[in-house]
């Protein structure tokens, strides 16, 4: 009696503990679908920041115990995360240099600026690229071409930022390595005995899903993307090339170069011949003696074989000392500075360009409480003061034909007299060109030089960008080389630092579109807190079983489209994972062959286009593209629905039963 009582109890609480195991089971559950359909509700509205909306979600997964703060936090040191930031310096290195700018000059010299040839050139060079590398390695790689393609050619980025994305994705189809769901089935087969896959089966499945992207994405990206970017951008401010206009400096700018051979310089009052060499600005007085300034010396080193060069701008200050090969940037009336040139055997340069690597322009106007204000421009010493040379003065007053205008002095600035309302063009370094900003006694400066520099092309360096992209692809496509993607990157990342393609270390931490990253990191781990909850498995398990009854073409779509939903919120290899056993137990159970089921699963884990954060490529250009929520889901869902549609029908003739 005693030990069936000790036994009913025993029963009983086991019963108790496993209701309350379920009703916590189904809480967590009912939570976690509750906190994505309100999380999928506010990106469709769009009026709050997507980044703001994932990083809400994630805290109420926390906060109410669906995930520990490692899970919730896990998605932030995702290799997937770490390679995407590595991937926008990678990127912002290649428009930095004008690699991109290169590159987009070549593909719309093919193009002829035709829109339609552009299209399909950016969908054919991106799909086979993601072939080999990375979906998201690939539109990170290809978005910096594609915008600056856009910009020269006046085409709308927003046009080809979306279909470049999906390009990525579309590619990845092409080949064993293209996308991680290729990989996740083939060893779901192998596992299972069956043949594996060749690094080409993938190629027909390929082929097909580009062309269909192609012919679905050409007139719905032109009908919903083209009007992103309506309407030409206000113009902040002159561009380095206005100013350089306005002012006429090519006029009263020359270009010498210092040989290691000078034999017909001029003998001085010693009787020696006169050498540049060695000697300081100070020493030479060429201001006075010329009445010339000196405003840059260049040094130029190229490699061995002339690929790689790097250039050195420097301020001509007093203390500045000339060197062999050194070009020197003279600026005066043409007649002295030939005299000066003659003197010490100078040689000519016939082209004079004016870059803007270290050294920049900017504006500033002379205020009235300005302490500068009545002095002559060489009594100013500015140069000593803060690093800058005065390159011309604008003020107002009547012009040579009697006219009211504005009056430009360029020649025999030093003597000339600084008045409260003048306009002065100054040169720089880029930093000092920026403190000038917090001197507002003394002037105001009319432009904002660090965004400026930001939009210098350091194009000499654009073989090295080259070189570094080069080897990221190699590191991350063949297999001898034993690193792994996300290593690649961030080598990658700190070599384009390290060799120079910033300007400075600031500049290629801007080049990271931060909302990308924390959207995607802080999606990531919702896939954890379905699969955690057993939500996606109840999901996927209850499609299938449904459709079995109806036959393997049924099925099949089944599969697909299980998956394509499913891939909308969980990362398409977790789903590719988690789909890819269930497609093996319903090809089994109806008696069929595996392979069509299973590609049914990496083509619906991979071609996921409705949203944003479905795929890091798709987060990748939202911010650039100016796109919405909406925007995907009008161009994305279909070409996502016309995919399943086509390949439930054309999978089983490449694949049999």
């Amino acid at each position: 009696m005693i030990k069936k009582t000790i036994k009913s109890k025993y029963l009983c609480k086991r019963v108790y503990n496993q209701k309350k195991q379920f009703s916590n089971f189904f809480y967590s559950m009912t939570i976690t679908l509750i906190i994505l359909i309100i999380t999928v509700a506010m990106f469709i509205w769009g009026r709050v920041r997507a980044d703001i909306v994932a990083l809400t979600a994630l805290a109420a997964l926390l906060v109410l115990g669906i995930l520990t703060p490692a899970e919730a936090l896990a998605g932030f040191s995702s290799p997937i995360v770490i390679m995407m930031i590595g991937l926008f310096v990678v990127g912002g290195a290649i428009m930095q240099t004008g690699l991109a700018k290169l590159t987009g000059n070549k593909l719309m010299a093919l193009s002829r600026g035709n829109e339609t040839v552009t299209f399909l050139l950016v969908m054919l060079v991106t799909s086979f690229i993601g072939a080999f590398v990375s979906n998201t390695g690939t539109v990170a790689l290809m978005m910096p071409i594609i915008m600056s393609l856009a910009a020269g050619s006046g085409m709308q980025s927003s046009r080809f930022l979306m279909p470049l994305a999906f390009a990525g994705s579309l590619g990845g189809m092409l080949t064993l390595i293209g996308t991680p769901p290729n990989l996740v089935i083939d060893e779901v087969l192998t596992e299972a005995g069956f043949k594996p896959l060749a690094f080409f089966s993938f190629f027909p499945v390929g082929i097909i899903v580009i062309a269909i992207g192609i012919i679905v994405l050409m007139p719905l990206s032109k009908i919903f993307l083209s009007q992103k970017q309506n309407g030409k951008k206000k113009k902040n401010g002159k561009s380095l090339d206005d100013l350089v206009d306005e002012y006429q400096l090519l006029d009263n700018l020359h270009r010498y170069i210092v040989p290691s051979k000078r034999t017909a310089a001029a003998i001085d009052e010693n009787g020696q011949m006169m050498d540049i060499v060695g000697k300081t600005l100070k020493d030479l007085s060429i201001q006075k003696k010329y009445g010339v300034s000196i405003i840059e010396i260049r040094n130029e080193k190229k490699s061995r074989l002339g690929l790689v060069k790097d250039v050195n701008q420097n301020m001509a200050k007093s203390s500045s000392t000339i060197a062999v090969h050194d070009t020197l940037y003279i600026i005066g009336d043409e007649e002295k500075i030939e005299r000066f040139a003659q003197d010490y055997d100078l040689r000519k340069m016939k082209d004079v360009k004016i870059d803007f690597y270290d050294l920049g322009l900017t504006e500033i106007v002379v205020m009235p409480t300005s302490n500068f204000a009545g002095l002559r421009i060489g009594d100013a010493n500015l140069r000593k003061r803060f690093g800058i040379n005065v390159l011309g003065v604008k003020r107002g007053g009547s012009s040579s034909d009697g006219k009211v205008g504005k009056e430009y002095i360029t020649d025999n600035l030093i003597a000339t007299k600084l008045h409260v309302g003048d306009m002065l063009l100054v040169q720089g370094e880029w930093t000092n060109l920026a403190h000038l900003t917090a001197d507002t006694t003394n002037w105001v400066v009319l432009d904002q030089p660090e965004k400026t520099a930001d939009k210098v092309l350091l194009d000499y360096k654009a073989p090295v960008a080259a070189a570094i992209m080069l080897l990221m692809i190699a590191m991350m496509v063949f297999d001898f080389i034993p690193v792994a993607p996300v290593t690649a990157v961030i080598i990658a990342g700190l070599l384009t630092v390290f060799a120079g393609c910033f300007r400075n270390v600031e500049a290629a931490y801007k080049t990271i579109n931060w909302e990308s990253i924390v959207l995607i990191a802080a999606m990531m781990p919702m896939s954890t807190a379905l699969e955690k909850t057993g939500a996606s498995a109840l999901v996927s398990q209850g499609l299938v079983d449904s459709l079995g009854s109806m036959g393997p073409t049924a099925l099949l779509a089944g599969i697909y489209f299980t998956t394509s939903l499913m891939t909308m919120f969980i990362s398409n290899t977790a789903t590719a994972v988690l789909m890819a056993p269930i497609a093996l137990v319903a090809a089994q159970q109806v008696g069929v062959s595996p392979y069509s089921f299973l590609f049914a699963v990496t083509l619906g884990a991979s071609m996921c286009f409705a949203s944003p954060f479905s795929t890091p490529p798709n987060a990748l250009v939202m911010k650039a593209g100016g796109y919405t929520f909406m925007d995907y889901v009008k161009v994305g869902l279909p070409l996502q629905i016309i995919i399943g549609v086509v390949m439930t029908f054309v999978l089983p003739l490449l694949f049999p039963y």
